[in-house]
């Protein structure tokens, strides 16, 4: 936890060491937790992050623990933390609703199981260093009819101490820490160009006594080499007992611009608070300077420069592990993020964990933020709703990668109630952060339905040929709402297949059924092929998110010949095998030289006569069966290549296919098929189908 470690200093100002006692301190408080579940009357020793949901809920539809698990551990308050301190436990995340006591007296209740919270338990505290303290978590991940998500239909919610908590010690005059647990620095930007940019960072600050304090804040921009580009030492008298908000103006000339992939270059910035000439707390934020500009029927536009916006969807968990994931899955995931070539993700459909927002930052992702606000409408949930958006906002709020706050995904019925609560959503986000835009999904396709257009962006979810139509239905819904709705800002926020890496099989059309035990790859991959040959085509769509990077649990689900399964991902849930379709995406998106020959894992063909596929982005390759080269046409982008009408021989068959890249290096790739002859009752089934419009 080295880099959790490292990450909260900085963002926190944590001090580390005895020596730096004056200044907040940040501990880790990880290890030594005893668990059990309500149910079970035996405890065992845990380290978090923790979920008791790892695999009841990866393995077995609608099979699993959801209740109450309670969680205790004792300490003894550091010797810096005891005397003119207040100190704070802050979790990252609880799944679902959490009740913190210490030493048996009540600290707190949160409900929402992806947002951070913090309790101040200084009086609740026995600050001897001969008495131990206790604290004891109860977490429910019961599904809630007013606390999104309401159920565990379209994505489990994990139970547990998930993500990683700390014991934070501060003093009594310092920056907020329990303003919806947010860092109490709040950096905005605008007039962002290449020649200016304002900045304001406003600081929230925290008097616990009952004297005014004499301080001095100091707001300070260094560049990346750690050079001073500007600040401000602003004298004042903070009032006692509450909260006060400051601010420093700062006005950048010839600004270094955050521009996505291509130059994420980040500022830090600064915020001392100085007290007799001693500093009593800080806190470093990040800065990157830039401008997003979503433009109807256009695209993106990245300080003022159209933008490529090659969309993935993430969900946070993992096979054997759930949600409880270190830095170490949270970087690999990326690794893999930035290897597809995407651009932007869209964090679906929940706030996730800072480290990963900082990561994107640094990376140059444009980030889709969203809250877990889904599938299913209480009437119960505006409160909860709204807390969880104010919570995603302020925790976040300085993140440059994220440029868009999601309000719900497909929630609907009854209508005027759903309509209306997502209009408060969106003026709550517009009075927080005005600067930012707003987005709402639906997935019927069409505008006029009653939910729609209460956010700056609208996003529509469309799986043709898996949910709905065929394959290649898109065109004309894409189309059609180019004419009828010019101006408006359209996202194309899921779309895809889903594909069984142990499904092969040749005998495809343009649908399927999606609740059969049966989901081929080759189907999911011919739906990605013509899907983004159409969105690349298709200046109306703003921006497009495939869903999804990676499988993952839905625990409420029997499909596709895996329980407890979502597989429309590019990626395996252990993350350990990359899909046809993820060079498929690789092959359209990324720089790097890309050759691969699909369908490998359809080793034993069905068809004498068949085609061949490959991606390659570095121009025409050769492709040779059995050493006879091969002619190819242009499928639906210019990396896409096939070759119609092969002639597979009985036994052991080799395609092979090779490429030069930009500097002359030879690309090369190699797969076996083996042909037994014709399954003659499926193909004769499947012409037959296809015949007469079955697909």
């Amino acid at each position: 936890m080295k880099k959790q470690t490292f990450l909260y200093a900085l963002l926190f100002g944590a001090a580390l060491s005895v020596a730096a006692s004056a200044q907040r301190i940040a501990t880790p408080f990880n290890d030594g937790w005893r668990f059990r579940r309500a149910i079970d009357s035996t405890e065992r020793n845990v380290t978090v992050p923790h979920t008791w949901n790892a695999e009841d809920m990866q393995v077995r539809a609608g099979d699993f623990y959801a209740g109450e698990g309670i969680y205790t551990k004792s300490f003894t308050l550091p010797e810096a933390m005891r005397e003119g301190k207040r100190v704070f436990l802050r979790f990252e995340g609880v799944g679902q609703v959490a009740e913190v006591s210490v030493n048996g007296q009540f600290a707190g209740r949160h409900e929402g199981g992806y947002s951070a919270f913090a309790f101040d338990i200084t009086s609740l505290l026995h600050k001897d260093r001969s008495e131990a303290n206790t604290v004891v978590v109860k977490a429910d991940n019961a599904a809630r009819k007013d606390v999104v998500p309401v159920n565990h239909s379209l994505f489990g919610v994990y139970g547990g101490i998930y993500r990683p908590v700390w014991l934070v010690a501060t003093d009594s005059v310092s920056i907020a820490t329990t303003d919806h647990a947010s860092h109490g620095v709040y950096i905005t930007q605008r007039n962002v160009s290449g020649t200016a940019a304002d900045v304001r960072v406003r600081v929230l600050l925290d008097n616990a006594t009952l004297q005014p304090a004499d301080l001095t804040l100091v707001n300070t921009i260094y560049d990346r080499e750690g050079h001073t580009v500007a600040s401000e030492t602003k004298p004042l008298r903070l009032s006692p007992q509450g909260e006060r908000e400051y601010a420093s103006d700062f006005r950048l000339t010839n600004p270094h611009l955050w521009q996505g992939r291509e130059d994420p270059y980040l500022y830090r910035v600064e915020t001392l608070v100085q007290r007799n000439g001693r500093t009593v707390d800080s806190i470093v934020n990040p800065l990157g300077l830039r401008h997003v500009e979503l433009r109807a029927g256009d695209g993106c536009y990245l300080n003022g420069r159209k933008y490529p916006m090659y969309g993935v969807c993430r969900h946070q968990d993992r096979w054997g592990l759930g949600s409880a994931l270190t830095n170490r899955e949270h970087d690999e995931d990326l690794a893999l993020i930035m290897e597809v070539g995407a651009t932007t993700v869209r964090l679906a459909h929940y706030q996730q964990s800072d480290y990963f927002y900082s990561r994107c930052d640094s990376l140059g992702l444009l980030v889709w933020a969203e809250i877990p606000f889904v599938n299913q409408v209480t009437t119960f949930e505006a409160g909860n709703a709204k807390s969880q958006l104010a919570e995603l906002i302020l925790q976040s709020f300085n993140h440059p990668s994220i440029y868009i706050w999601g309000l719900h995904n497909e929630v609907y019925k009854p209508h005027n109630y759903t309509a209306a609560l997502t209009a408060e959503l969106h003026r709550l986000a517009k009075r927080l952060d005005p600067d930012r835009y707003t987005v709402a999904v639906n997935g019927y396709g069409h505008m006029e339905h009653p939910v729609n257009l209460n956010a700056d962006v609208q996003g529509m979810n469309r799986y043709f040929g898996w949910y709905e139509g065929r394959i290649g239905d898109m065109q004309g819904w894409a189309d059609g709402l180019s004419k009828k709705y010019p101006e408006t800002v359209l996202m194309l926020s899921e779309y895809g297949a889903e594909a069984n890496t142990a499904h092969q099989t040749e005998l495809i059309g343009e649908t399927i059924d999606f609740q059969s035990q049966f989901y081929p790859e080759t189907y999911a991959t011919k739906t990605h092929e013509a899907h983004w040959g159409i969105i690349s085509r298709s200046p109306y769509i703003v921006a497009s998110y495939l869903w999804n990077m990676f499988d993952f649990a839905v625990p409420m689900w029997d499909r596709g010949g895996v329980p407890a399964r979502n597989m429309k991902g590019l990626v395996t849930f252990d993350r350990k095998l990359k899909k046809d379709v993820f060079y498929w995406y690789k092959a359209n998106w990324s720089k790097e030289p890309v050759l691969y020959l699909t369908q490998r894992r359809l080793v034993e063909r069905e068809r004498g006569i068949t085609s061949v596929t490959v991606y390659c982005n570095t121009g025409e390759p050769a492709v040779r069966l059995n050493g006879k080269r091969l002619a190819l046409r242009p499928g639906t982008t210019a990396v896409h290549f096939v070759a119609d009408s092969v002639r597979l021989r009985r036994g052991k068959n080799v395609v092979t296919a090779t490429a030069k890249d930009g500097a002359g290096n030879v690309l090369t790739d190699r797969i076996e098929w083996h042909y037994a002859g014709d399954t003659e009752g499926k193909v004769r089934e499947y012409e037959m189908k296809k015949e007469h419009g079955g697909f």
